[in-house]
């Protein structure tokens, strides 16, 4: 379970203040996947940031059960200067799970060759991400955060990443965030729409999807 109590969280822009989450109050049940909508700018990826504790809220408290990744793919906190696979066994040790195993998966999954030996400054943008999302899936979490999860890789590696991630969803929540509406239907089966720093919980993602673009004035996709 994820439970927002009364959070806040704004920023100063040369516009004025930028109003996120304005006192939230919401509640996401364990185990369900849940797709997250809103307009440009509504404050998505800072409601998954400050869930996954990367960013505090400005008033209130954020109450979670069980584990929760960090976002799936995000690549940010690798250290340049070790080896893909390093990286991972840094991970494994941090997280509690056995490195050996983590480290055979990644290897396999990110398909990075002999490149998975090699310092990670010397990566591509997208075998970064590769590995950050093979690290992502690699490791059971309680509930997942998610930003355009086949957004990685070929249509090959797309389409790998899409089953693993399925798999996972077997028998874990997620958070997903995703500019098309034909994924969170796949990945999804609630939904929560964010607008004017307010939370809206739907238990159909389907509903979730029509509220939220009808507030856009666009025609609902079946």
């Amino acid at each position: 379970m994820i439970e927002f109590r009364n959070v806040s969280k704004s920023f100063r822009t040369p516009n004025g203040r930028k109003v996120v989450a304005d006192n939230l109050n919401l509640t996401i049940p364990s185990g369900v996947s849940v797709g997250l909508l809103g307009r440009n700018g509504a404050g998505k990826s800072t409601l998954m940031e400050m869930i996954g504790g990367r960013m505090r809220a400005d008033a209130g408290d954020i109450i979670t059960t069980g584990t929760v990744s960090w976002p799936v793919g995000f690549a940010g906190s690798f250290h340049g200067d070790m080896t893909g696979a390093q990286n991972v066994r840094f991970i494994a040790r941090v997280y509690g799970v056995d490195t050996d195993a983590l480290a055979e998966f990644v290897e396999d999954f990110a398909e990075l060759g002999d490149h998975f030996q090699l310092p990670v400054r010397t990566y591509s943008a997208g075998m970064k991400s590769r590995l950050a999302f093979g690290m992502s899936i690699g490791i059971p979490f309680d509930t997942y955060l998610v930003d355009e999860v086949t957004s990685v890789g070929d249509a090959a590696f797309k389409l790998k990443g899409r089953m693993f991630f399925t798999d996972r969803m077997q028998k874990s929540g997620a958070i997903v965030v995703s500019h098309s509406t034909e994924q969170l239907r796949l990945f999804c089966t609630a939904g929560v729409v964010l607008e004017d720093g307010r939370g809206t919980y739907f238990d159909d993602v389907s509903d979730a999807i029509a509220h939220y673009q009808n507030s856009l004035g666009t025609k609902v996709e079946q």
